[in-house]
């Protein structure tokens, strides 16, 4: 038996048992209620760490693996469409290595995914059974997606060689895009079910039966498209993190110098996607928020201005790193390639921009302190600081060092071209004052902000993010316009990178993960002790949200078992690859002159 058959049985086998155990939970627990509610345990027990806890690392994990497989796939069809119409094999080799880190990533989400089943039908058991009511039928619907997912999936990868050549490369390429359709309405149905214990429909009361809960309904609530809108975008910056930081262990552990430049263009592409998409991602965020304060304004206090708002000072901490590790990445990445050290004195002012950036991103507007210092500074609020702790402030930082990110990618992209266009300097120029008149525009609103209303205040953001995307997309359509038959100053040094920036590698993916567990809480978290907000209470034990203490405690230990798992993946990835077979005249010439084979 061939090993990939092999592997295609194991994968399968896993697969359908984990399916089959999940689908009897779903009809065991669906069964609860033909019972009397007073003989049914409304909460079970967990040792050590709680139900809650359980909960949560299961959940937690499994949507790091859940954004792990939904996020490598779309951005493997976009190379190997590079592949397929740009005529470059190294991005066809490129997409098929992504799409191997899947297979092992694939099985472990099912895992999970079933350890959360178990864990919701046994510890809450009757709040589970109110879920299944209302979304049985979608909870069907799931599995079978499940599973015509992973034949997709398999005959994605397995199919790869046999249909690279001539027309049958574009039905391969078409089962690529039915994994990632196939993969995005999965992740609209659960987040159907997610979103629905934040934000019911209005219809939905505490005295509303479940069977009598419309299922379109409870799906189309107020914040479904906003999550999926964000988690679409999350789950490719997520993606091209945990490649990148893949690349860059590969890179560490290379042997040859064409290893190294294998896996140094591979770490730049999943850094590139990565940033990439985290320069847009803010906006999904806002887009977030301002639905949940039209859903609930008390909601949103809660989130912005009650015992959550410090957690926001954390998540923006961790957000400069990001900003800041993928730029130092790409200042490093241009020590190899030709013609970029005309751009090295402008990299000071880019560090400028950034660092005072997230300085302001990161003040909080109302300080912890003590009443002796209170009566020093004359009130809660810093007469200096407090001025940049409100929203005008921080929208403007944040905009700004989006387009500061934004003009690195471009300097790097422009190092080692000549244009040859006519009106090179003309459409530079352009790209220089479409640049500057965005900022312009940032900081005149957020300075404008400081003199209005909240309400109106608020609008402006829109006006900043315009700005931005519009600056962005002139910029792009110019610059592909003028590199058009552009004249290379050199050949990129592939590899010749120093150890240094491969650890800006896995700083993006160990930040970008906390950062999600630290996200899913704060999403969870405003709920405080409601199951469905508002609708059913959690009485339990554990119904109390925990303080940010104990919070990042557990987001660790979440962040801790995923990498772990994720190492494993990498290192079964590496033994899946066939070992080099050295040429015979080699071995030969080796055996004669008694060396070692």
């Amino acid at each position: 038996m061939s090993e990939s058959l092999r592997h295609r049985r194991a994968f399968w086998g896993v697969g359908l048992v984990l399916v089959a155990f999940g689908l009897l939970a779903l009809v065991g627990a669906g069964e609860l209620l033909a019972q009397d509610a007073s003989q049914i345990r409304r909460y079970g027990d967990f040792p050590v760490i709680g139900a809650r806890g359980a909960i949560w690392i299961t959940a937690q994990v499994h949507l790091m693996f859940a954004a792990f497989v939904l996020g490598v796939p779309m951005f493997a069809i976009v190379v190997e469409a590079i592949a397929i119409f740009g005529g470059d094999k190294r991005y066809d080799k490129l997409a098929k290595e992504f799409t191997r880190l899947l297979l092992i990533a694939y099985s472990a989400t099912a895992i999970w995914g079933a350890m959360l089943t178990f864990a919701l039908s046994s510890l809450y058991p009757v709040f589970w059974s109110y879920l299944t009511t209302i979304f049985g039928p979608s909870m069907w619907l799931y599995a079978a997606l499940f599973i015509v997912e992973s034949f997709t999936l398999y005959l994605y990868y397995y199919g790869w060689d046999r249909w690279s050549e001539g027309k049958a490369k574009y039905g391969h390429w078409g089962l690529g895009i039915l994994l990632n359709v196939w993969g995005t309405i999965v992740m609209f149905i659960a987040n159907g079910w997610l979103t629905y214990m934040m934000s019911p429909p209005a219809e939905v009361a505490a005295d509303t039966a479940p069977d009598q809960v419309q299922l379109w309904s409870a799906i189309f609530n107020a914040t479904w498209m906003p999550i999926n809108i964000h988690r679409i975008l999350a789950n490719v910056v997520f993606g091209g993190a945990i490649v990148g930081m893949y690349a860059a262990y590969r890179f560490l552990a290379a042997k040859t110098d064409e290893e190294r430049a294998h896996y140094d263009w591979m770490g730049y592409i999943g850094n590139f996607i990565a940033i990439g998409a985290l320069i847009v991602l803010p906006f999904a965020g806002y887009y977030l928020g301002r639905e949940i304060y039209e859903f609930n304004q008390q909601m949103g206090i809660t989130m912005m201005g009650g015992f959550m708002s410090w957690l926001w000072i954390i998540q923006a901490f961790l957000i400069g790193v990001l900003f800041l590790a993928g730029n130092y990445y790409l200042w490093i990445g241009m020590g190899r390639i030709p013609g970029a050290e005309r751009f090295t004195p402008y990299v000071k002012y880019m560090l400028v921009v950034l660092v005072a950036g997230v300085i302001v991103w990161a003040t909080p507007h109302t300080i912890i302190a003590s009443r002796d210092e209170i009566a020093a500074m004359g009130g809660t609020h810093h007469p200096f600081l407090g001025a940049l702790g409100v929203m005008s402030a921080k929208n403007t930082a944040v905009n700004l060092m989006i387009l500061t990110t934004f003009l690195s990618f471009m300097l790097y992209r422009r190092a080692n071209k000549i244009p040859v266009v006519n009106w090179a300097r003309s459409g530079t120029i352009a790209q220089g004052a479409a640049l500057a008149i965005a900022a312009v525009v940032v900081t005149f609103y957020g300075v404008y902000g400081y003199f209005v209303t909240a309400i109106v205040r608020i609008g402006f953001s829109v006006y900043q993010v315009l700005a931005v995307l519009a600056a962005m997309l002139l910029v792009v359509v110019l610059d592909v316009m003028m590199l058009r038959g552009a004249k290379s100053r050199g050949e990129i040094r592939w590899g010749q990178m120093p150890p240094r920036s491969q650890y800006a590698l896995f700083v993006l993916a160990v930040t970008f993960t906390w950062l999600m567990g630290l996200m899913g809480f704060a999403r969870s978290g405003i709920r405080q002790h409601w199951h469905v907000y508002e609708v059913i209470r959690d009485t339990s034990a554990q119904a109390a949200t925990p303080a940010l203490g104990p919070a990042a405690t557990m987001i660790s230990v979440c962040v801790l078992i995923f990498l772990s798992l994720v190492a494993i993946i990498f290192w079964l990835g590496g033994l899946a690859e066939k070992p080099a077979h050295k040429d015979p005249a080699d071995l030969v010439t080796a055996v004669s002159r008694g060396g070692e084979v």
